[in-house]
């Protein structure tokens, strides 16, 4: 490991005792910080999963019935029928703050309507199964790009982290200590060198 380039001297020492402690303390605390992240982040990982699974499974059935419906009834009516949509939903936008990430929070707010948009007279039974999949599906779409963002910001703030830490921990660190360790050794050999001329200057005047 390379030594600082720094005049040894015990003023110098003590600022770099000062700024090993700080890194020592910096590191410890980088570290357990990381560590709390990862353990969210499998919490996290573990819903945007479940979520993405239920989501993928649910939107099957929607679009299965939705084809279904299509089949067996004409093209354009189905067309009609979807082509007016009576029911919305309100979203609003925020951040949340998640280990000191600003992550994404989505408040959904369903302003009410008409779930089915047309006569049930026109339609058939697929179509009111693949209109009333989609519209629970859309939920969790949100809730899942919610989930998904905040997995990926998460995922990018452990590696810097982690970065961080292996910085302090094989660089940093290292270097402050031998590099005090080396002053420590060039003022030990200042005291051994001043002690024997003083030595010697006490021999030469005892003579």
């Amino acid at each position: 490991m390379a030594i600082m380039n720094v005049n040894p001297t015990r003023m110098e020492m003590k600022r770099l005792q000062q700024r090993l402690k700080t890194a020592t303390r910096g590191h410890k605390l980088l570290k357990d910080k990381t560590d709390e992240m990862i353990r969210r982040f499998i919490t996290v990982a573990e819903e945007n999963k479940r979520l993405r699974e239920e989501t993928e499974q649910e939107l099957g059935k929607a679009l299965a019935s939705f084809a279904e419906a299509k089949s067996i009834t004409d093209s354009r009516v189905v067309e009609e029928a979807i082509l007016m949509p009576s029911r919305a939903v309100e979203i609003t936008c925020s951040n949340r703050k998640v280990m000191g990430i600003d992550a994404p929070a989505i408040e959904i707010k369903d302003n009410g309507g008409e779930l089915y948009p047309y006569s049930f007279l026109t339609v058939t039974e697929q179509l009111d199964s693949a209109v009333r999949g989609l519209n629970e599906v859309v939920i969790k779409l949100i809730k899942l790009a919610e989930t998904e963002k905040t997995c990926n910001m998460l995922a990018e703030e452990i590696e810097k982290n982690k970065r961080r830490v292996n910085a302090l921990e094989n660089i940093m660190i290292p270097q402050l200590t031998e590099t005090i360790k080396y002053i420590k050794m060039k003022l030990d050999e200042s005291e051994r060198s001043a002690t024997v001329r003083l030595m010697k200057v006490k021999d030469i005047l005892n003579n």
